[in-house]
């Protein structure tokens, strides 16, 4: 079993940058596609990039594009989100989520129910 910790929210003002941190436990980091998903109120889940089980592909929305930049250290078991440039509709509780059956990024964006394994969120709040 995997469990995710997330990290790293807070209260920023627009323009500002933050970096989340997602801590894993278990055996399956990784060989698991690892994403970030973001919800507002009234919201429905979001999907906010992915990063295959080497690092070497990522892939964003047009909505966080440039923007934002997801790594992760194996080594450590932990993915990154790095936001720049941050924007009052940024705010929202961030999670990660893990794909234990895929080890790539498919290009394209993903769906919650292809994510088995998450976090508990961690809220950002932009300020303008």
């Amino acid at each position: 079993q995997a469990q995710l910790v997330e990290s790293g929210g807070g209260l920023v003002q627009t323009g500002g940058s933050m970096r989340l941190s997602c801590a894993a436990s278990g055996s399956t980091f990784s060989s698991s596609n690892m994403a970030w998903f973001r919800q507002a109120p009234g919201k429905e889940r979001e999907f906010v990039g992915d990063i295959s089980c080497s690092g070497g592909i990522t892939y964003y929305p047009d909505s966080v594009k440039g923007r934002f930049t997801i790594s992760r250290d194996n080594a450590k078991k932990t993915v990154y989100l790095q936001m720049n440039s941050l924007k009052p509709e940024d705010t929202a509780v961030y999670y990660c989520a893990a794909d234990s059956s895929s080890c790539k990024s498919w290009a394209r964006p993903r769906f919650s129910f292809e994510y088995d394994y998450w976090g508990q969120g961690t809220q950002v709040t932009v300020s303008s």
